[in-house]
């Protein structure tokens, strides 16, 4: 888990790039399986960039700071708050919900789509569907392996990131 600003920057470009890589990829597939436009790599690469950096501003302004306090109070009530793994699923799921939530509107917007409730909630229904398992089966366990491999053990500390040790509270998440 990121310990300073330095640290919640790389996490957080590591986790947009591959959320926005996949779920760029996870709708050009459905719009080519449902027959509504051919799979292309331009549309990707085209895309990807926007995508990247609207995903960033969310998290970093208003999607990560409201997930945290939300994470944290689920967290206290339900007595977990000092386990690591629970901090990664509760942080890691409300910020799935908030950001598929936000980025499914930029999506449409972005395509030029008429945005009515049923629109949007079939945006919605597709995105969260392959949003929640990439997160926490792919870009997660990959953005923390990177992470822990450029951190600096603290003074004190035998390994950067110990779950053997839940007890520990850090003091940046």
């Amino acid at each position: 888990m990121p310990r300073n600003f330095k640290e919640a920057l790389l996490f957080t470009c590591l986790m947009c790039g591959l959320m926005v890589s996949g779920m760029s990829l996870w709708n050009l597939w459905v719009l080519d399986w449902i027959g509504v436009a051919a799979f292309s790599w331009h549309h990707f690469f085209t895309g990807f960039l926007p995508g990247f950096v609207v995903a960033f501003l969310l998290d970093m302004i208003l999607v990560g700071p409201l997930a945290k306090v939300i994470a944290f109070r689920i967290l206290h009530l339900l007595k977990a708050h000092d386990k690591r793994w629970a901090k990664i699923l509760a942080i890691s799921g409300t910020m799935v919900l908030f950001m598929v939530t936000c980025m499914s509107l930029y999506g449409l917007l972005y395509n030029a789509q008429t945005i009515t409730p049923a629109a949007y909630g079939r945006a919605w229904l597709t995105n969260i569907v392959f949003a929640l398992p990439l997160n926490f089966l792919v870009a997660g366990p990959i953005s923390r392996f990177i992470l822990g491999r450029l951190q600096k053990t603290l003074p004190g500390e035998d390994v950067v990131e110990d779950f053997d040790d839940d007890d520990e509270l850090p003091t940046i998440i």
